[in-house]
This record gives C-alpha cells, structure tokens and sequence, in this order.
C-alpha cells in the first residue's frame, strides 16, 4: 500500500512539472502574439465574401472616383471581399462625408474623400463630422492644385490674368468642394473679381465648361490638371503651391507669379497648407480595434502593391502612402492652428458667390 501511494504522488509531480514547464514556455509576449493571431484570423474570416462600398463624393469622371476605381480591385484581393465604388456627390462631397460620419462601424463603408473639404467644412461650420473622430486608414498623397484657363486663352502668365481686371468665372462643384475652396481663396488673395459658378458634377466636367467658354478658370489637382492639358482642353497658369508641379516644372507657383501684400500671401499659404491634407482614405467612427487594424493593414498593403503603383504611374495617378497616425496629425495640425479670428475670415471668403 504504501509503494502504491508513493508511485502515484510521483506521478502528480510529474504532471506538475509538465504544466510548470509548459506554462514558463509560453511567454507574455508569446501569448499577445498568440492572442493577435487570433484576431486577424477572425477579422480575415469577417470580410471573406463580404462587400465593401468604397464611397466617392464626387460624379463619375473626377480625380477622385479614378483613383477610387483604380484602387478597388486590388484592395478587394487584399481583404478576401468584393470592394465596389458608389458615387455620392452633393455639396462638394460633403453630403457623403457626413453619411460616412454616422454609418454603421462594421468596417464595410470606406471613402478616399477629400481633406482640403473635410478640413474647410470643419472649420467654416458647414460639417456635421468631426473630423478627428473618423478612423484613418491612410493618405494617397497630397497634390498641389493647378489654376487652368482654356487652351486659347490670351492670359499666360498670372500677372496678365490679374491686370486685365475682368470679372472671372470659376467653374465648381460647390462651395465646400475643393473647386470652389480653391477659386474662393485664389481670387481673395489676388484681389480677383470672381464669380464661383455652381453645380458641375466633377472636376472633368468643370474642366470641360472653361473649354468651351461657360466659365473661365478651374482649380484642379496636379493630376487632374495633368490630363486635362495633355487633353488639350485646358492651359495651366500655375501651381497653388509653394512648390512647382512635377507635371508643369516650367510654370511658376503662385508666388512666384504674383505680387501679393501680407494678408494676399497668408491666404494662399492657409490653401496650400489644407491642400497638403490630400486624399485621406476615413472609415466611420468606432470601428472595433481589431477590425479597424486588421483594415489599416489591408489599405497598406494594398497600397504598397507593385502592380497599382505601376498602374498609377501610368495614368498619372501617383500612389504616396501615408500611414493612419501621420494623416491624422496632419489634420489635427491644420485643424487646430487656425484661430477664431482666421476661421471666421475663411468662412467669409468661402461664402461670397
């Protein structure tokens, strides 16, 4: 009896020291590893079969929904779902931002919006999102926009444009959209008499009106600006920007092309600062952490993909990855260093005609 007690207390230290050593295996670090993975499998499975609506704030045609539609199908590999492109347009892509605000936080409602827009209607008041509650995924990249006039115009130069003294036409798709943002604080800070004309649809649709004489001027992302004078169907005067254009190396920035007084030169650097905000890729707020990881990487991956580069090099659509925590200090830097003083003047400029 007594042999029989002793073998099977020997056999519970046996047992003992197996769990003490499997425990002491299995690392902290380990374990959250372990734990990780078991994440992304589960976020892997959620979006299997799914579809994801890729919202657009603008008509079909415009810079935005090409890179949209550019973007979709290697996005929809990446996350194992169907990724479609739907278009909203309304109010310069401001009606389907504030959707996209209060959307279901599923994680199947994205938008490559436009963060010169989001940033003004927040700080104007014409927003019903803050724009530092969205989830960030990205920013694909940040273009300088581009004054356009029609190919037989005879202004080639600003300082002609400016002396001339006319009344100009600038085509937009609203006053929150990045047409009429761009024509607003152009004309203020040139001391311009501008009329901003409502209701184009689309950046290529805007751009086709000063073609054939409906408005005079457009202002328009380099890209876009890109295809439309290769197009034949526009000259650029300009790059609204600090920096010259990699597609227009020899036209002059804004500054360089005018004299402007002190307010002139704040003004234009507060619209090229904005511009900086770029093609910000949002999702609703709320979105569950895990989901919203596994999302981020999906969008970096996605957007690090050789081939989609390539396919933007090609049509001029370059592709410039920004991760989720440097696109969302760059809005809170725009967002939060205008003073009430700034906003207020802003949100005069944007609401003259």
């Amino acid at each position: 009896m007594m042999r029989c007690h002793a073998m099977i207390s020997a056999r519970w230290i046996f047992l003992l020291w197996l769990v003490a050593c499997w425990t002491v295996s299995v690392s902290p670090g380990q374990a959250q590893e372990n734990g990780k993975e078991s994440e992304r499998a589960t976020e892997k499975a959620f979006y299997a079969g799914k579809t994801v609506r890729m919202i657009v704030g603008a008509g079909v045609g415009g810079g935005f929904h090409v890179f949209s539609r550019m973007i979709a199908p290697y996005l929809a590999e990446t996350l194992g779902a169907t990724v479609i492109v739907e278009n909203q347009p309304g109010a310069g892509g401001l009606v389907a931002l504030n959707r996209l605000y209060t959307a279901p936080p599923d994680g199947l409602q994205i938008s490559l919006a436009n963060g010169t827009m989001a940033a003004s209607a927040q700080l104007t008041g014409y927003a019903r999102f803050d724009l530092a509650s969205f989830s960030y995924l990205s920013t694909v990249g940040t273009p300088p926009g581009l004054w356009l006039v029609a190919p037989n115009s005879p202004f080639r130069e600003v300082q002609q444009a400016i002396d001339a003294k006319q009344r100009w036409r600038w085509a937009s798709a609203g006053g929150t959209s990045m047409l009429g943002i761009g024509a607003a604080l152009t004309c203020e800070a040139l001391k311009l008499d501008c009329h901003v004309v409502q209701g184009y649809k689309s950046s290529a649709e805007a751009a086709l009106s000063v073609m054939r004489g409906e408005t005079d001027a457009i202002y328009v992302p380099e890209s876009s600006a890109n295809q439309f004078v290769n197009a034949r169907q526009n000259w650029a005067l300009a790059t609204i920007s600090r920096t010259r254009s990699r597609y227009f190396p020899n036209r002059p920035t804004i500054f360089e092309a005018a004299k402007m007084d002190a307010d002139g030169i704040w003004v234009m650097d507060f619209l090229s600062n904005i511009e900086k905000l770029g093609r910000v890729f949002l999702a609703p707020p709320g979105i569950p952490p895990a989901r919203l990881a596994w999302l981020q990487d999906a969008v970096r991956q996605t957007l690090h993909n050789p081939q989609l580069i390539a396919e933007g090099e090609k049509a001029d659509r370059h592709v410039e990855y920004l991760d989720p925590v440097g696109s969302r200090q760059n809005v809170a830097a725009v967002v939060g260093s205008v003073t009430p003083e700034q906003r207020a003047r802003v949100l005069k400029i944007l609401s003259r005609d």
